[in-house]
């Protein structure tokens, strides 16, 4: 008998062509229905909560599928990674009603984009980590960050090529600080989190770019508003390369 599953699973994203499945490319969506294929001796499909770029990392993506698996959620858990490459892990799974839907009940995401701050260029932290050669203000960048907090239109964030109905979104929290998971001749590490009840696609690495060029000197703070103002992408900075970026967590109202 088919159930449903909730799965977290957190992958390393370097060697693949982002989440959905794509001909001829390796991607997530295509490996984890491989591996639940393999379990489950059927064809599986699974809906992810969001579609990750090329190269773009996550530590809590949640994913519903159904499948015929008469074993208890640790058990399944534990024979997909043993089906899964190195670089994608189940962290979690559970059986959940059936209507649920990974996409559609999401009520809340958070994203962190990592930063490496000056200092020498890290071969361990060179895909998880843009890397900027000279200093920026954490300050400032939290100052502007405030701009980006509620229910606004972020037309000025959204990159071409996948228009939504409408462009305006709620975001929670932008956080700006530092970390301190670098050695001292690697610089400073500092972290952008957002969290929202949805992205528009690239918003993220958007914002980020736009935070910078107020960390550099480039742009004053309040350039933030001028460009939610704008509702006009050309406006803003430039987008974020994906390696920084890991999707954190979703949030789903009833968990």
């Amino acid at each position: 008998m088919q159930r449903t599953f909730k799965l977290t699973i957190a992958y390393e994203g370097t060697r693949y062509s982002g989440w959905q499945v794509q001909p001829g490319e390796a991607t997530i969506q295509g490996a984890l229905q491989e591996a639940l294929s393999a379990v489950s001796n059927e064809p599986v499909s699974v809906i992810g909560s969001g579609r990750t770029d090329a190269g773009v990392h996550a530590i809590g993506q949640v994913v519903s599928c159904r499948l015929n698996f008469s074993g208890d959620p640790e058990r399944l858990s534990l024979a997909l990674n043993t089906k899964l490459p190195e670089d994608i892990v189940v962290r979690d799974s559970e059986v959940i009603q059936d209507d649920f839907h990974a996409i559609r009940d999401a009520a809340r995401k958070r994203y962190r984009y990592q930063l490496q701050v000056g200092g020498v260029s890290s071969p361990f932290q060179r895909r998880y980590r843009w890397r900027l050669r000279k200093s920026i203000s954490v300050n400032r960048m939290c100052e502007a960050a405030k701009y980006i907090v509620g229910e606004k239109d972020f037309a000025s964030f959204q990159a071409t090529g996948a228009e939504r109905k409408t462009t305006i979104r709620t975001v929670y929290a932008c956080d700006v600080f530092e970390q301190s998971y670098l050695e001292s001749s690697e610089g400073v590490s500092v972290a952008i989190e957002i969290e929202a009840n949805g992205f528009l696609y690239n918003m993220v690495r958007n914002i980020v770019g736009s935070l910078v060029e107020v960390g550099s000197g480039k742009q004053k703070p309040e350039w933030i508003q001028s460009i939610l103002d704008a509702k006009d992408r050309s406006i803003a900075g430039p987008t974020a390369p994906p390696h920084g970026l890991f999707l954190l967590r979703v949030d789903y109202p009833d968990h």
